[in-house]
């Protein structure tokens, strides 16, 4: 009976739930079309935020300058005459620091092996098969030998001073070039610096031809004069740190002569009793 009782009841919500609806769709159409075609104002102004901050995010990632980009901008802005020579400096300081990288890495040998390798041709072949070796290995220690060598018969002495003479001929090859890449050095940060005050003259021409300090006015000649200064201490800077290193690997391939040729001249002085 009770599940009777709840069936009906079920049954006569359900009826009234569908009148309702079908008078609802009879009675109010223009109003609810109304209602349905009228849009929500959070929605809109959701959607127009939405779309201002994708137009933002589009326009900055189209404002967005490579690195490349901020160079030549700046190159540009920074007067492009000044700005060349201190390029030119950096492109030909940086031409003679890879000559020099290559000629004294080329020049490193491995002195141990060769000293070697000498001892064990004058054991068994004499002098004539040291030159051999010598003619076949690069670098300045193999030449060093090799003219001391040449003056074997004449006595030890005269290989001595065969062996310093030449050893100052190998030394000036060494530092050759060193002293143009510190010109360059020099020069990189001078170019700046008259790029400065040739910047700072032009904008106190502006002041005076406006008559007034305008900062607009001067702004122009003072970023002239701040770029070639930045650009010419970069230049600067990196010729530095290169000449360094070439300093350094000279002074290490000399020590390396100046020890090789110590140690040459005992083996041939052992090798001559």
């Amino acid at each position: 009976m009770k599940k009777l009782f709840a069936l009906f009841a079920l049954t006569a919500v359900l009826s009234f739930g569908v009148i309702n609806a079908t008078y609802a769709s009879n009675d109010g159409d223009a109003p609810t079309e109304q209602v349905a075609t009228t849009p929500d104002s959070a929605a809109v102004d959701t959607a127009a935020t939405e779309l201002v901050a994708s137009e933002a995010e589009e326009d900055v990632i189209a404002k967005k300058e490579t690195f490349h980009q901020i160079m030549k901008r700046y190159f540009i802005e920074g007067d492009a005459g000044f700005m060349s020579t201190v390029l030119l400096s950096l492109i030909f300081g940086l031409a003679l620091v890879i000559e020099r990288i290559i000629y004294l890495n080329l020049a490193t040998t491995n002195s141990a092996k060769l000293l070697t390798r000498m001892e064990d041709a004058l054991k068994s072949g004499g002098v004539e098969e040291a030159k051999a070796i010598c003619r076949d290995t690069r670098g300045p220690v193999a030449s060093i030998f090799y003219q001391g060598l040449m003056k074997y018969e004449e006595g030890l002495d005269s290989v001595e001073k065969s062996i310093v003479a030449y050893g100052s001929v190998q030394m000036g090859r060494l530092e050759k070039g060193l002293s143009w890449i510190s010109l360059f050095i020099a020069l990189a940060p001078m170019l700046g610096f008259m790029g400065t005050v040739i910047g700072m003259i032009q904008a106190f021409d502006k002041i005076q031809e406006a008559g007034d300090i305008n900062p607009t006015v001067v702004a122009g000649g003072i970023k002239v004069a701040l770029l070639t200064t930045v650009f010419g201490l970069v230049v600067a800077i990196i010729l530095q740190i290169f000449y360094n290193y070439l300093v350094a690997k000279v002074d290490s391939l000399v020590n390396d002569m100046e020890d090789s040729s110590i140690s040459f001249m005992d083996i041939l002085s052992e090798n001559k009793k």
